[in-house]
């Protein structure tokens, strides 16, 4: 009975469907976060009777043919690139985009990642890295006599030294942008890798057209929201138990089936 595997299909599209949904709760409170939603799509037919098949030799043809699906299964998982909320932190070295871009990340093994999390620190040579130590590029290095550290729109960064009143650059914050930000491949902590479905990366200057500007002191939350995601949840487990009860009402069949030639 086809009912029986179409019916799993669904069961497994939808346990598909809460793992995406839970693991977008779970990082709720992750900086940057981009949250997924899950893409699905119907599986081949079986042509009963085609569309438009002749259905006589005086030329009629069927209005709707008979095709029996053969279930659903998952397309893609894809990353929602909107813009988060900005919370204030008060930290100097939090940044966070206004807009479009991610910032470049040198990996401990020379590559390039990408990512929107700007909770950044000092390592003990005064370089801006993140919270794992990698170095945020291009590479930015604090004074040690710094009192104090100003991130402008623009991704300047001014360092005031002591003995000396007037800031002084030390360095320039970049933003890099990609055709398709979608197709980034998610590493893990809060870092996106290049790939041929992303295309290649655009670095600019923050501020410059087409760029977001940078907001000193302040992190980008998840752009998770809550609300939706139980609602999406709740569907996803109703969704989940119809196709139980499909699978559970086959099973009667044959068993009826069954009784009727014993």
């Amino acid at each position: 009975m086809r009912a029986l595997s179409i019916a799993s299909t669904g069961m497994l599209a939808q346990q598909t469907n809460v793992e995406v949904i839970a693991n977008n709760l779970a990082n709720m409170n992750t900086t940057g976060f981009k949250m997924s939603r899950a893409e699905f799509q119907d599986l081949l037919y079986q042509n009963i009777q085609s569309p438009g098949a002749q259905t006589s030799d005086t030329g009629t043809y069927a209005a709707s043919g008979i095709q029996i699906g053969a279930g659903v299964r998952t397309a893609a998982i894809y990353r929602v690139t909107t813009q988060g909320d900005l919370k204030s932190t008060s930290n100097p070295y939090d940044v966070a985009i206004q807009g479009a871009g991610f910032f470049r990340i040198q990996q401990a093994d020379g590559t390039d990642a990408y990512t929107r999390a700007g909770n950044f620190g000092l390592s003990p040579e005064g370089q801006l890295v993140t919270q794992d130590g990698l170095l945020v590029q291009p590479g930015i290095a604090i004074p040690q006599n710094t009192l104090s550290v100003q991130i402008n729109a623009q991704g300047q960064v001014m360092a005031t030294v002591a003995g000396n009143a007037t800031p002084q650059t030390v360095g320039q914050l970049e933003l890099t942008r990609f055709p398709n930000e979608a197709g980034l491949n998610a590493i893990g902590g809060n870092l996106l890798l290049e790939t041929p479905s992303s295309g290649a990366p655009q670095a600019g200057v923050p501020g410059s057209v087409g760029y977001g500007t940078i907001q000193q002191g302040f992190l980008e939350t998840a752009n998770v929201n809550s609300v939706d995601e139980i609602t999406a949840l709740i569907t996803a487990q109703r969704a989940y138990e119809m196709n139980s009860k499909v699978v559970s009402a086959a099973d009667q069949m044959l068993q009826n089936t069954a009784r009727l030639g014993a």
